[in-house]
């Protein structure tokens, strides 16, 4: 199954879907395809579209997937590459309408340049991320979170 996260932002993204929907179409694509949609309204014959669901069910729909295809949110990106799933992550662009500016470019180049996830800018480039996720082993993601803490409390008890 693969699952694709289009997170909660106001702005639709139909770019992601309309090229999901034509490898679905094409059986490029033969296996199921579950959305969740967000805000982005999108009537699908081949993708089972859910608009918002719980945090238990997204999780269960990121354990079951093979593959996850998110946009460049990083809540989306990170809860795939904890699992441990291949990821491809496609950025929202302001020029479509789909963000108000551009950073999720620079978060999807972050991720990719550290071999977390195979990142595209363009949902043409799909199939050919599907056939790299195929073989795509994401390096595995370690949280800054300690290291951060560490600091506050060095830099309060030296205060």
């Amino acid at each position: 199954m693969i699952f694709v996260v289009l997170g909660t932002h106001e702005l639709p993204f139909k770019r992601l879907l309309t090229k999901m929907e034509q490898l679905r179409q094409s059986e490029t694509i033969t296996e199921e395809v579950v959305v969740q949609a967000g805000h982005t309204e999108f009537a699908s014959e081949h993708m089972k579209m859910i608009p918002f669901m719980s945090f238990e069910k997204m999780n269960e729909l990121y354990d079951r997937a093979r593959v996850i295809v998110a946009h460049g949110g990083t809540g989306s990106i990170i809860t795939g590459v904890k699992k441990n799933k291949p990821v491809i992550a496609v950025p929202r662009l302001a020029e479509f309408g789909e963000h108000n500016d551009n950073h999720q470019l620079e978060i999807v180049e972050q991720f990719r340049e550290t071999g977390h996830i195979i990142g595209i800018d363009s949902p043409e480039k799909l199939d050919q991320a599907l056939q790299q996720a195929e073989t795509f082993r994401p390096v595995p993601f370690q949280s800054g979170r300690d290291q951060i803490m560490q600091l506050i409390e060095d830099f309060i008890d030296h205060s």
